[in-house]
């Protein structure tokens, strides 16, 4: 693309606006672009068939879209569909189908990458090459809707920012791919089904509820002592536990959402009923849902599975006081899609490499 074309997708409707009216076309030319762009998810100008060939043609010259393809697939025997998308500069992201009974899960990336280096993490070794813009991420859910309607005949049901990144560190890009998301302008989408994960950033979770952000929040919690948090995840050192139970209260004071904690339990490090009451009093600070999760392993064997009748007293435990908890078995492990295994092993292998590639071409 010529460098100075601009990314279409990155324009409000105002500002497409004001660059058709400065290219000389009509003003409802903006609605059929905008239309094309975020309804119906054109990745070609040549794609906006009820526009004339003039206007396409004008439009090509000016601007260009950022969208991704579809580099790999897998599927898993329990029918997980896990997709290496490919974006530009040949960099790899990947995205997660989630079939369950009761909802159909698109599990999403922000990032090529990610900064915060979990110690559980594959996504964290990756180091982080760039964000992804809103439109690479609104194409990663269409992608993932059709392919739940065409391949399994049902609906796309739930959307989750727990893919790779961090989405609070691509705030601008995240926001707006929800905005399209969910404006009728775009998928017409439920903000209440749309859950973004985050770390743990205090400062950008009380940013999502100065924005009063109707989607729900999902804190990746693993631990609720501050010795045990920085031992899993380095971004517990400069987000402690306090820190971000004053956050999360700030966050459910302006939106009234309640909070979901996520709890992945470990063998022998965060699964004693010691810390089952830990995590039960940190709770107390929102109203809340807890998602207790199985681990899936990755490659360096640091940390392993939770015994499972160790896992029920836990769950149990929280229930008694009067938590609401879900304990959730992973999916797609078979082809590394679980939570903590996107650019691990098996077919990633070869993903993995051309995103370090990447970043070797960077430095």
């Amino acid at each position: 693309m010529a460098e100075d074309k601009i990314n279409i997708r990155e324009l409000s409707f105002e500002e497409l606006q004001e660059h058709l009216s400065k290219l000389k076309q009509q003003a409802f030319r903006s609605k059929q672009v905008f239309e094309w762009l975020w309804k119906k998810n054109a990745h070609t100008f040549e794609e906006m068939s009820n526009l004339s060939i003039e206007l396409r043609s004008v439009l090509d010259a000016n601007f260009f879209i950022d969208a991704i393809s579809v580099q790999d697939e897998q599927i898993s025997k329990d029918k997980t569909i896990k997709c290496a998308f490919e974006i530009a500069e040949g960099k790899i992201v990947e995205g997660v189908l989630i079939p369950s009974k009761s909802r159909m899960t698109a599990c999403i990336s922000s990032q090529v990458g990610c900064s915060l280096s979990c110690s559980f993490c594959a996504t964290g070794r990756l180091k982080l090459l760039r964000n992804l813009t809103a439109g690479e991420i609104v194409d990663q859910v269409v992608y993932l809707r059709n392919q739940a309607e065409n391949r399994y005949k049902t609906p796309l049901s739930n959307i989750v920012y727990m893919g790779m990144g961090e989405p609070l560190l691509n705030y601008k890009n995240v926001l707006r791919s929800t905005e399209m998301l969910c404006s009728e302008k775009g998928l017409g989408i439920s903000p209440r089904r749309i859950t973004v994960s985050t770390a743990g950033i205090a400062k950008m979770i009380r940013k999502f509820g100065d924005d009063e952000v109707r989607f729900n929040l999902a804190l990746s919690l693993h631990a609720a002592n501050d010795e045990k948090r920085n031992k899993l995840m380095e971004i517990n050192e400069t987000n402690n536990l306090e820190e971000l139970s004053e956050a999360l209260i700030y966050f459910h004071e302006k939106t009234g959402t309640r909070v979901t904690f996520e709890y992945i339990i470990f063998k022998d490090f965060n699964d004693e009923i010691e810390d089952a009451q830990e995590l039960a009093q940190f709770c107390k600070c929102v109203p809340c849902k807890i998602n207790i999760i199985e681990y899936n392993p990755i490659d360096d064997g640091q940390f392993q599975q939770a015994d499972p009748q160790k896992v029920i007293e836990f769950a149990n435990y929280l229930e008694a006081k009067n938590l609401i908890v879900n304990v959730r078995r992973s999916r797609g492990k078979d082809i590394d899609a679980a939570c903590g295994q996107l650019a691990n092993k098996n077919k990633a292998i070869p993903l993995q490499e051309r995103i370090l590639k990447g970043l070797n071409s960077e430095i």
